[in-house]
């Protein structure tokens, strides 16, 4: 029973190290491509402008879509009220 909670200990230390080399690994790779911080904050600014222009014209898109459906629904009753009468004139005649 002892064994077992070392071993587990063990095995939760070792994915600790293993998960915070896996992080500095990040780390590293990232400063090395990154070394100058104005061309992060210029490439974070110019996706947030492009993320911003996306999503006004992706709402753009879906809100003429809805009211394009329902100006669909609203021409239906006129066509029908126009059909009732037209067919109350023919059988008064």
């Amino acid at each position: 029973m002892i064994k077992s909670h070392v071993d587990n200990a063990k095995h939760q230390i070792s994915k600790d190290q293993s998960i915070g080399a896996q992080r500095d690994l990040i780390e590293q790779l990232f400063n090395d491509h990154y070394k100058n911080r104005w061309h992060i904050y210029k490439m974070n600014f110019v996706r947030g402008i492009f993320f911003g222009f996306g999503s006004v014209i992706g709402a753009t898109i879906i809100v003429s879509i809805a009211i394009w459906i329902l100006a669909q629904f609203v021409e239906l009753p006129d066509n029908l009220l126009q059909q009732v009468q037209n067919k109350q004139e023919q059988t008064i005649q």
